[in-house]
């Protein structure tokens, strides 16, 4: 605890909820690197943008890449400064890593590829196996990290007193 100010020490709301937003920017980030270099760049199954030519689909994958980049880059920065204050609660930050790599990932298959039609994950087969395999692992992901998330709340609460009355 700050004696100088405890409103603001380790276990304050502020820090709290930096742990979970740094996880969340650091999954939601690394999903997006990865789907970009393995969908985009090493299998060419689809860019970001699918709907016009293959040079804007580029563009698009450059944009895409720049956006998971400063997520990532912004998270590890806020995570540098949860340790340099001692407020890093690594299982609440693991939460938010999953939690926001599920849920970008659901939106992706989703939002992008279902109701925006953006690209689709591959084309000219059976979606179905991949649509499902894509967005179970998805809401697996956003599972483990809620429950990481509520194990860390739980881990916060003050233990509760416990009044054992002895039978005389």
């Amino acid at each position: 605890m700050n004696l100088k100010n405890p409103s603001h020490d380790a276990t304050s709301s502020p820090y709290l909820a930096r742990n979970l937003w740094s996880g969340f920017l650091l999954g939601l980030g690394l999903v997006a690197f990865i789907d970009e270099a393995v969908f985009h760049q090493l299998l060419h199954w689809h860019h970001f943008y699918d709907k016009s030519t293959t040079s804007i689909g580029l563009v698009s994958d450059g944009l895409f890449h720049a956006f998971s980049w400063f997520a990532t880059v912004g998270s590890l920065f806020m995570l540098a400064d949860l340790r340099r204050r001692n407020a890093l609660r690594l299982t609440r930050w693991r939460g938010g890593v999953l939690l926001g790599a599920g849920i970008f990932q659901l939106y992706d298959g989703i939002i992008q590829h279902k109701l925006m039609r953006l690209h689709q994950i591959r084309y000219n087969v059976n979606l179905l196996p991949y649509d499902l395999t894509w967005n179970i692992i998805a809401i697996g992901m956003m599972i483990a990290g809620a429950i990481l998330i509520i194990r860390a709340r739980n881990d916060l609460q003050p233990p509760r007193e416990t009044h054992s009355h002895e039978h005389q």
